[in-house]
């Protein structure tokens, strides 16, 4: 039986559990696939073991991605370009690390707006680990202007370093003018996430043909897609990410090469709305 996981500390809100248990069930698959909680100062001794205990591999959260980087015996060409791991798996005993954050990114907006990528300006909000799968993303797709924006300029400028030709980095002072031209419009950061509802972001000099993408989940509905959808700009939420960057894991892991499904993605709402009545009673 195939054992997987998810680790990252703390993880007991994780829903990968729920997105795997699913694909084993509507496969028929015999497996496992659970989350582990480990402190930072535990990591290095929990990814030591896992082949001794039985494990194909699995997944990394915050705040192990870049440690898991290190861990690694070698990497596929997104995470050794984005510097970070999100999924291990072994290949003739050597420990296999990935970044599906960019497939996940990318094959989202194919499933919810086809044809996102046929002009090739973005602006990316934010320059920590999301933002730097998310410009590798677009990168692979012929992007060739992408403004990279955040309230510390110089870590939009490391970005801007890392990925080189057709990157620029930019204060948040300047988005209103940023907003010309750009045909995607893309929030790397925790605006809009529950417990921080400030959309703090003017979209009135977008494009009017601009897509308004959030890579946050919870609220479904962030105040910058709100404020998009006011507008009249096309929106893509960020639950689909989540969904689709589980798959090549699962495949590495169990070797079926899962489907996101309408199916899917009602369950992960459901747990959504069952764990926000949960918060409203207490």
């Amino acid at each position: 039986m195939a054992k997987a996981f998810v680790t990252g500390f703390p993880i007991r809100h994780s829903r990968s559990p729920l997105i795997h248990g699913h694909w084993l069930n509507q496969y028929g698959l015999s497996g496992s696939y659970q989350a582990i909680e480990v402190a930072p100062e535990g990591f290095a001794d929990f990814v030591q073991s896992l082949q001794r205990n039985g494990y194909a591999g699995g997944n990394v959260t915050i705040p192990h991605k870049e440690n898991a980087f290190a861990l690694c015996d070698q990497h596929d060409p997104a995470a050794e370009e984005i510097g970070a791991v999100n999924t291990l798996w072994f290949d003739h005993g050597k420990l296999c690390g990935g970044n599906t954050d960019a497939y996940g990114f990318v094959a989202n907006l194919d499933a919810l707006r086809p044809g996102w990528d046929r002009n090739k300006s973005a602006m990316v909000l934010g320059a920590g680990g999301a933002s730097r799968a998310v410009v590798y993303a677009l990168k692979q797709r012929g992007f060739n202007d992408i403004r990279i924006v955040n309230r510390t300029v110089d870590r939009a400028k490391q970005l801007e370093d890392r990925f080189g030709a057709g990157i620029t980095a930019h204060e948040w002072r300047a988005i209103p003018e940023l907003l010309k031209g750009a045909a995607l419009i893309v929030n790397t950061t925790s605006l809009g996430m529950e417990g921080n509802a400030d959309a703090a972001v003017d979209l009135s000099r977008a494009e009017p043909d601009a897509l308004v993408t959030d890579i946050v989940y919870v609220p479904l509905d962030t105040p910058l897609l709100r404020s998009a959808g006011e507008l009249g700009l096309k929106t893509a939420d960020g639950l689909g990410m989540l969904l689709h960057q589980a798959v090549p894991g699962f495949e590495r892991w169990f070797g079926v090469r899962p489907e996101v499904t309408p199916a899917l993605r009602q369950l992960i709402l459901a747990d959504m709305n069952q764990h926000s009545l949960s918060r409203r009673s207490k």
